[in-house]
């Protein structure tokens, strides 16, 4: 089966409809996914209909999020695509008057089902991460950011500290954890 500029512009599609999430269109953020579909994320793991749902809840809190989505690069096999999306994730705790930017990759696993493609795991890579202070420096909990990754330590204690925890350690660049979710997902491609 070929893959041809319609089956690329669907999944381009599905990358650039996180506006979604960023804009609290929760039904339109729904219909990126099959409905068995996962997302593994610093702040929550599972379905991603319950995903929408802690994204509700995390938009009634004082966190605000916005993610800079860039163009997937993605690699087909028949029906099924792996695609990978440089992102960055800015975040800003408005009570806290604390934030960050945190550069990532979306890891995409999307499959085509009837004819339609949509997303059915989302993962991420992440790659490095500055706290940010839109009003001026702030105190920052040191031994509470190291518990993290560098690569999201800004995330992670943003997320922390507005009612969000990181339960775990998650892909950084080149990390062993990346390396095993590439293979994890060659494998399903090619399987």
């Amino acid at each position: 089966m070929e893959n041809n500029l319609e089956d690329r512009t669907q999944i381009a599609d599905l990358i650039n409809g996180w506006i979604h999430r960023d804009l609290g269109q929760w039904e339109p953020l729904r219909h990126l996914f099959h409905p068995d579909g996962i997302i593994e994320i610093t702040w929550f793991e599972g379905l991603f209909s319950e995903f929408v749902n802690g994204s509700m809840r995390m938009g009634k809190s004082d966190l605000r999020t916005k993610h800079l989505i860039g163009t997937p690069d993605i690699t087909f096999n028949g029906n099924k695509a792996i695609v990978e999306t440089n992102a960055v994730i800015i975040g800003e705790n408005v009570k806290l008057n604390l934030g960050c930017n945190v550069h990532n990759r979306f890891y995409d696993l999307a499959e085509k089902r009837h004819g339609v493609w949509k997303l059915l795991k989302r993962q991420s890579v992440y790659d490095m991460g500055t706290f940010t202070f839109p009003l001026g420096l702030v105190e920052i909990d040191q031994s509470l950011a190291a518990k993290y990754p560098r690569e999201y330590a800004a995330l992670a204690y943003l997320l922390e500290k507005s009612g969000f925890p990181v339960n775990r350690v998650f892909a950084t660049r080149g990390s062993e954890l990346e390396q095993a979710m590439k293979a994890q997902g060659q494998a399903w491609l090619n399987g």
